[in-house]
């Protein structure tokens, strides 16, 4: 079987459109996370390191609990900390948005590999813990093909395409989405018209904490049962990417996440039909991140972020 041949095949399997949705899952939660923050006006590129953070705590609450749950809800509020730190700086105080928020990278990657040995006793990655159930659809486990995709699936998967409905719902058809959206428009006049706009800012930020969080907690206890340090290998990134390709649209977000997926998922796929040496499988695994810069590039120009994105309000 050639490439081309394997590339047919893999589409036409069950398998490849499980991996898809397996992959696409923290990248939807973590650029859901980006367009929270940025229609309101903050550039949050620290979404990798929230991502980080929250695989982390969420292994480390599961680890002593036994709980995955209360890992998750660990996660969270370890989010929500990161992404507060980020937006004190950036709405407080006018701190420049990138250098914050490059600042929490390093932070959550140094604090989880910090705390790796006296907690678990070694670094590079946890013990294995608790996760959290995979869900069971009994009208589709005996659907053909649709049956394979949902067999088992982890709740995550279907948590991440509620959150995009319901936040398309709450940007764009409630009086709080319209307030995001004219902050990060246009501040001024939306202060003048008596909106509060750091109080927005504010939520948009934590917002995208929680988001990322989740992102985080789907890698280590959604679906591994372990904290690495590599974790999560470039993904929050790659959401920021799906969130400009999505051009600041929750549902737009969705399908630029799904495309990456499916060039994980694709990757997989060839790695076990094709008889690969390891030098092309390590090229190989830079496919998602080949197509990233690809799709991003031919969409320059073509994507408008919110006017006030990146630019701190100061109150006159």
């Amino acid at each position: 079987m050639n490439v081309f041949e394997a590339i047919i095949y893999s589409f036409s399997t069950p398998i490849f459109y499980k991996l898809m949705l397996m992959s696409a899952t923290p990248l939807i939660f973590a650029a859901l996370g980006g367009v929270y923050s940025e229609i309101t006006g903050v550039t949050n590129i620290a979404l990798e390191g929230i991502m980080k953070i929250g695989a982390f705590t969420a292994v480390v609450f599961t680890f002593y609990t036994g709980n995955p749950w209360l890992g998750l809800l660990g996660a969270i509020v370890s989010g929500i900390m990161l992404a507060w730190l980020h937006a004190y700086v950036s709405i407080r105080w006018s701190a420049d948005q990138i250098v914050s928020a490059t600042a929490l990278i390093l932070i959550a990657s140094g604090l989880s590999a910090f705390l790796m040995e006296p907690i678990f006793g070694h670094s590079g990655q946890t013990d294995f813990v608790a996760k959290i159930p995979k869900v069971k659809i009994p009208a589709v486990q005996d659907v053909p093909f649709l049956g394979q995709i949902f067999d088992e699936m982890s709740i995550f998967v279907y948590l991440a395409f509620i959150a995009v409905a319901l936040s398309w719902f709450l940007i764009y058809k409630t009086p709080l989405g319209l307030r995001m959206r004219a902050v990060g428009e246009n501040p001024k006049s939306a202060d003048t018209l008596g909106v509060n706009v750091f109080r927005i800012r504010y939520f948009g930020v934590l917002m995208s904490g929680v988001l990322a969080a989740f992102a985080g907690a789907y890698l280590s206890i959604g679906e591994l049962g372990q904290f690495q340090e590599n974790m999560p290998s470039g993904k929050g990134f790659i959401a920021l990417a799906a969130m400009i390709l999505g051009n600041w649209n929750p549902v737009g977000a969705m399908w630029a996440a799904l495309l990456f997926g499916a060039s994980d998922a694709l990757n997989i796929q060839l790695q076990s039909i094709l008889d690969i040496p390891p030098e092309m499988k390590a090229l190989l695994n830079l496919l998602p991140f080949v197509i990233t810069i690809v799709v991003v590039s031919g969409f320059v120009g073509k994507t408008r972020p919110p006017a006030a994105d990146g630019i701190p309000y100061e109150k006159e």
